[in-house]
C-alpha cells in the first residue's frame, strides 16, 4: 500500500496544494489531474522522494519512505519529464545499464528482453544508436522501454503518453492494465484521456490549495 498523508507544497510563496491525503492499493491505476501549474509534477516528485513536502508524510507499506529510502526506491519505477537516460550510451546500453543497477534478479535472456522492449516502443533497429543522436521523442521512448523491464510494484509516471502516437498510447495503456492486473500500482499524470482502459481509473484532482 502507498499512502500520502496530509501533504502540502509551497513554491515561490504560493501554496500548490495542502491537506492532501490518498491511498493507492495493489491493482489500482490512479490519475492525478489539474490545470497547468496546479502542482502535479511537484506532487509526483514528492511521492517519489525526489523533493520534500512542506508538511505531511509519504508511506510505503505503512512505513515512512524517508525511513526506508533504499527499500522504497528498489520497489519504485519513476519516470519524470526528463528521460533520465545517458546520452553517451546507445539505446541498448541504457536499458542494459538499467537492468544492472535495478534490484531485479539476473536474467538469462536479458538481451532478448531488451530487444523486445525496444520493439514495444518502436525503436527496434535503433538499439546501437547513441541517445545523443536521437530526437527528444526517441529519447523519451528509450526511457519508457524500462516499463517492460521493470518488476517494481509501484510506477510513478509523469506524462508518459506525451509525444506518443495512437498505437503507442494503446500499447502503454495495455501495459498499465497488465501491471495492475498482476497487483502492481500505477500513479500517473496525463493530459490525454485514458480511453480503452478496461478497469476503473481513480482520479484525484489538484486545485489551487486543496484536494477536490
Amino acid at each position: 500500500m502507498f499512502e500520502a498523508l496530509n501533504l502540502s507544497c509551497v513554491r515561490d510563496e504560493r501554496t500548490l496544494f495542502s491537506g492532501l491525503s490518498f491511498t493507492v492499493l495493489p491493482g489500482e491505476i490512479v490519475q492525478i489531474e489539474g490545470r497547468n501549474g496546479a502542482g502535479k509534477t511537484s506532487l509526483l516528485r514528492i511521492l517519489a522522494g525526489l523533493s520534500s513536502a512542506d508538511t505531511g508524510e509519504v508511506r510505503w507499506q505503512g512505513v515512512s519512505t524517508r525511513r526506508q529510502r533504499d527499500v522504497f526506491h528498489q520497489e519504485l519505477l519513476y519516470l519524470g519529464h526528463q528521460p533520465g537516460v545517458k546520452s553517451v550510451l546507445t539505446a541498448f546500453e541504457n536499458l542494459a545499464f538499467y537492468l544492472s543497477v535495478s534490484s531485479q534478479p539476473a536474467r538469462d535472456n536479458a538481451a532478448e528482453a531488451i530487444y523486445q522492449a525496444l520493439e514495444n516502443v518502436g525503436l527496434l533497429g535503433y538499439e546501437d544508436v547513441t541517445v545523443a543522436q536521437m530526437s527528444a521523442g526517441q529519447q523519451r521512448r528509450v526511457a519508457l522501454a524500462r516499463l517492460w523491464l521493470s518488476n517494481a510494484p509501484l510506477w510513478i509516471l509523469d506524462e508518459p503518453l506525451t509525444a506518443i502516437d495512437k498505437q503507442g498510447v494503446a500499447t502503454l495503456i495495455t501495459l498499465f492494465e497488465d501491471h495492475a492486473e498482476q497487483g502492481g500500482m500505477v500513479l500517473l499524470t496525463t493530459h490525454q484521456d485514458l480511453q480503452g482502459v478496461n478497469r476503473d481509473v481513480r482520479k484525484i484532482r489538484l486545485t489551487s490549495a486543496e484536494l477536490a
